[in-house]
């Protein structure tokens, strides 16, 4: 079997997978202007303000798009086909791209919780996934 690619921390994304190891989902938040974002990065998005800060957000939202994956982007995910991929409008604001976890079949709007896999790989990385909590 082929170990899966994990992602690999970076300045600016190390505080993110940190949070994530330790159970929590981490957002940037601009000091300047207020706007939370993800993907991390060293720049607010909004306005450019430079060292936004880090908060620790609710991991709760909604779905706004989704789909099945039927093939495997490589041979490392050959035993996990079909699973499901949601966009995730968080409460904060920014959105989230996961794995769907659970039984239930996912429909627009509904609400999620993210949740987290255990640590794995030389850096402990923990991926973070969504878990269908209701329907619209």
């Amino acid at each position: 079997m082929t170990d899966k690619p994990l992602p690999v921390p970076n300045a600016d994304t190390k505080e993110f997978w940190e949070g994530c190891a330790q159970g929590e989902l981490r957002l940037q938040r601009c000091r300047a202007c207020g706007a939370a974002q993800f993907p991390p990065r060293a720049l607010c998005a909004t306005c450019h303000a430079s060292s936004p800060v880090w908060e620790r957000a609710s991991g709760r939202g909604r779905i706004v798009s989704h789909t099945r994956v039927h093939r495997p982007p490589s041979p490392a995910f050959k035993a996990d086909v079909p699973y499901s991929v949601a966009l995730v409008a968080l409460e904060e604001g920014p959105r989230l791209m996961v794995t769907l976890r659970g039984g239930a079949e996912p429909r627009i709007g509904d609400a999620v919780r993210v949740g987290f896999d255990p640590p794995a790989g030389p850096d402990g990385i923990a991926l973070p996934h969504a878990i269908i909590l209701e329907a619209p």
